[in-house]
């Protein structure tokens, strides 16, 4: 199950992409939470399940690890998830993994599924 690879339509995302992904986020609540035990196989289940349900997730980190913690976590959970981080303020963090089934996508970003 992991790692799991990203879609094969999904190209890195650019700049433009990610400040767009962090607008569309700001009214999101964070759905998965990463405590001090850090990311368990449970933790990264839930975050793979939110994920193909809702395409963009806010991960909070609780424990508040210090800044180049958070970047390993974050670079860990996009690794593990095949999804893209979009961005990271403060203890929350934002990843986008484009649903692979067109009509189950709830993020409406055309110009994302082009190919360049």
């Amino acid at each position: 199950m992991f790692p799991r690879e990203k879609p094969a339509t999904q190209r890195p995302l650019t700049s433009a992409e990610r400040k767009k992904l962090r607008g569309l986020s700001h009214e999101l609540h964070a759905l998965v939470q990463v405590g001090k035990a850090g990311l368990s196989p449970a933790v990264l289940r839930q975050l793979d399940q939110v994920l193909a349900d809702h395409e963009l997730v806010k991960v909070r980190f609780l424990e508040g690890p210090d800044k180049t913690t958070k970047n390993a976590l974050c670079a860990a959970i996009a690794d593990e998830t095949g999804a893209e981080l979009a961005g990271l303020v403060g203890h929350v963090a934002i990843f986008f993994r484009q649903q692979e089934d067109p009509e189950k996508r709830r993020v409406e970003m055309p110009e994302l599924y082009a190919v360049r």
